[in-house]
């Protein structure tokens, strides 16, 4: 009998999960049906598209299917309560429930959370007025960080240099509300000075399992220069990230955080994204996200030896249950629209995929007819595999040449440390 599964989302990393199912399921030798609300060119190739315009309609559907897993991408829906709705029908769905969501949806919810259960993270405040926030602003160091509160699409976090430049993005963000109603409230913190690392984990509302480390490479420009984006290229395990920065981080922020959600009551079975800044004190929790990170997913589930389906079902389940990675390393490269995260074009065939003998995921990309178009800011995401991280970046370039569409643009320096 067929395996139901549906998932939630657009992107690259909705179609890596797909990806990863699909292929579990394919060395199992049994048989899965994947649907995708709404899904992309990429994920159509693997399974079949749906257009399901709210989370009652995933519900109904998911009910009238006889879906066995709705696995749950996007942020925005997890904060609307889909696993709460899931749940009441008795649907198995992976992912936080509305109440453990607002550790994502809301900035400042997660810091006093951080702070009260004693994770290791940055000194801050949070602000619903835009006075109290500039009068503060005037007593403290710089650089400084101020952050929209709310779901930005990973775009509301401001490092300043200056009360000058502090003081125009409260306004920003609070006034002219350039994030919408993410702005309602500010957090201003310290600055922390280090590198990043993204973790990955599933909780089963006992324990937390680490996948790997990852590195991030958010900035458009070369030599992470230029304009924040959804992130331009990432690589697995992070290089800089020791065996001695894991203990810390398990120890400080990941074992605290698992005592904190079962004594706020907010045991889920789902994701958990933990956003680190290694510095010279330590290791700090920048933010927590409750889905998959994108691209983070795209680079590690390669990388991923165990059963996806069956860790889920465990974590619904609440049984133990550990993650096994490959000893090799990722390297994925974000291929985006000429113009990105600015003003784009779109409707650009996409050439030469065909060619290409590495893992690639559709990020922003639709069918018209029998041609696969750009459709996104960022278009498709290709992810070398090899021994050695120098292994898999190579071959991640030499594919992404491979490919092509009118104002492509990639950056050339991703995984070079």
């Amino acid at each position: 009998m067929n395996t139901k599964i549906l998932i939630i989302g657009s992107g690259g990393r909705e179609h890596a999960i797909g990806w990863k199912f699909a292929d579990d399921f394919k060395q199992k030798g049994e048989a899965v049906e994947l649907f995708f609300a709404p899904g992309n060119a990429g994920t159509a190739q693997i399974g079949t598209n749906v257009s399901l315009a709210s989370i009652g309609a995933m519900k109904d559907f998911a009910k009238d299917n006889q879906i066995d897993l709705t696995f749950v991408g996007p942020e925005a829906e997890l904060a609307e309560g889909i696993v709460d709705l899931f749940q009441a029908e008795g649907l198995m769905v992976f992912g936080p429930h509305k109440a453990a969501a607002q550790l994502e949806a809301s900035k400042a919810f997660a810091k006093d959370f951080m702070a009260k259960y004693g994770v290791k993270t940055a000194v801050y405040k949070n602000f619903q007025g835009s006075q109290l926030a500039k009068e503060y602003l005037q007593t403290q160091e710089f650089p400084i960080v101020v952050k929209a509160s709310g779901l930005a699409a990973g775009k509301g976090v401001i490092i300043c240099q200056n009360l000058e430049e502090a003081e125009k993005a409260v306004d920003e963000i609070m006034e002219d509300k350039t994030f919408g109603e993410a702005g309602n409230e500010v957090v201003i913190e310290e600055f922390l000075e280090g590198f990043e690392a993204s973790i990955l984990s599933f909780f089963n509302g006992k324990k937390i399992v680490p996948f790997i480390s990852a590195k991030d490479h958010k900035k458009i420009g070369e030599g992470e220069t230029g304009l924040n984006t959804g992130g331009m290229g990432v690589i697995a395990p992070n290089p800089l990230f020791t065996e001695e920065h894991f203990k810390m981080f398990e120890e400080e922020i990941m074992e605290p955080t698992k005592c904190g959600l079962i004594k706020e009551g907010l045991e889920f079975a789902g994701v958990i994204f933990f956003g680190l800044m290694i510095t010279p004190k330590g290791v700090y929790l920048l933010e927590y996200n409750l889905r998959m990170g994108d691209p983070e997913t795209q680079t590690t589930l390669p990388l991923l030896e165990t059963d996806l389906y069956e860790a889920v079902n465990k974590s619904i389940n609440g049984e133990d249950f550990n993650l096994e990675f490959k000893n090799q390393s990722a390297c994925c490269v974000v291929m985006v629209s000429g113009g990105y995260p600015g003003n784009y074009d779109k409707g650009f065939e996409i050439r030469g995929l065909e060619k290409v003998e590495c893992p690639n995921f559709i990020a922003g990309a639709k069918l018209e007819g029998d041609q696969m178009v750009t459709s996104g800011g960022r278009v498709i995401n290709v992810v070398g595999l090899g021994d050695s991280l120098e292994d898999a970046r190579s071959i991640a370039y030499e594919n992404i040449k491979k490919i092509n569409f009118d104002f492509e643009y990639y950056r050339t320096d991703i995984g070079v440390i």
